[in-house]
């Protein structure tokens, strides 16, 4: 679910010539539609301030590096890493000595609980970009002038590197780019290439159709991306066209498919069935319906998460080097999830 917001972006620095008004028209989170007891200025946000007053307005993606990768979170990691290897007591203690009030220590406690999903994740961030008048002008991140502890995006007065990353096909007016995640394709298009093997990339996506996926969570609810940075996680959705096209035909690529097409493909149903026939218990049984639905639900994450595979071209039957999820063709060597299997 998204909430369709319009705030209006402003030029980042004043210049000479006139500039033409610009909305935003995505459903991005704007930073003034939230309730003034949970629009508190969280010690990541003050670091954030300082440092656009300090340098001028940064990037999203910079914004976003610093949200997830902050001092307090690494330290966290750190101690987690330290846990992990001393056998992972059931207790411990976490000692702050030094001046203070233990604010440290605090940081460090709130993002406990999101340490599993940066343990097991690479945090990749994006570059907001949208078409004007002028042409392509990135989005950036500001201090709002009318309200001093509050922050908003507004438009960079001139080109930017991130613009280098748009594709000449491109033909929506506002996109997400990620130099990141191409130089990691790139990456592995390369080894697979040159040595073989197989790269499986699983995440919530779309095949270049999609514009506003910024967002963020808290809770497990949707949270304003702008407000108390730091104490929520912000992710975006995957542009696996992007990542077909960085591949720049080294390799096969496969996908995106759905959740639900490629569980479907793998004989989830058949393992379920396996399953509820081996189990008595009624809870069981119910928890693995519910699991089922949870992961083939088209409402839920059957059609919003998505599979997309890099292959060696040789693995695949023919010339046809990407096939994507209309282009499916027959394989003499089926590729598991991308292909029905044939159980016998």
């Amino acid at each position: 679910m998204r909430v369709p917001v319009r705030s209006a972006l402003r030029p980042l620095w004043n210049t000479t010539r006139p500039v033409i008004p610009c909305i935003w028209r995505g459903k991005y989170f704007s930073s003034g539609n939230v309730p003034a007891q949970n629009n508190r200025v969280t010690p990541m946000q003050r670091h954030l301030m300082y440092k656009i007053k300090s340098t001028g307005p940064i990037t999203v993606a910079e914004y976003m590096k610093e949200v997830l990768t902050n001092p307090a979170k690494l330290i966290g990691i750190w101690f987690i890493s330290e846990w992990i290897a001393a056998g992972k007591s059931a207790a411990f203690q976490l000692v702050e000595l030094g001046p203070g009030r233990g604010t440290l220590t605090g940081d460090i406690l709130r993002v406990f609980s999101q340490l599993g999903s940066v343990l097991k994740n690479c945090d990749i961030s994006i570059h907001l970009v949208e078409k004007t008048p002028q042409g392509w002008r990135e989005v950036f991140i500001d201090i709002d002038p009318q309200v001093s502890d509050k922050l908003r995006f507004v438009l960079a007065p001139c080109s930017t590197p991130a613009e280098a990353f748009i594709q000449q096909d491109e033909t929506r007016d506002h996109i997400e780019v990620c130099p990141d995640a191409g130089v990691i394709i790139q990456e592995l298009s390369q080894r697979i290439a040159l040595t073989g093997g197989a790269a499986l990339i699983a995440d919530y996506g779309h095949d270049g159709t999609k514009t506003d996926t910024f967002r963020g969570f808290c809770g497990h609810k949707l949270h304003d991306v702008l407000t108390a940075p730091g104490t929520a996680d912000l992710t975006a959705d995957v542009d696996f066209s992007y990542l077909r096209k960085m591949a720049q035909e080294k390799v096969a690529s496969l996908g995106p498919v759905e959740q639900k097409t490629f569980l479907k493909n793998m004989g989830i149903d058949v393992r379920l069935k396996v399953l509820l026939d081996k189990s008595d218990d009624p809870s069981v049984r119910q928890q693995l319906l519910q699991g089922y639905d949870m992961l083939m639900n088209p409402k839920k994450m059957g059609e919003r998460f998505n599979f997309f595979a890099l292959l060696p071209h040789q693995r695949l039957h023919g010339g046809n080097h990407q096939v994507n999820a209309q282009q499916t063709k027959p394989s003499a060597s089926p590729v598991a999830g991308f292909d029905e299997l044939t159980w016998r």
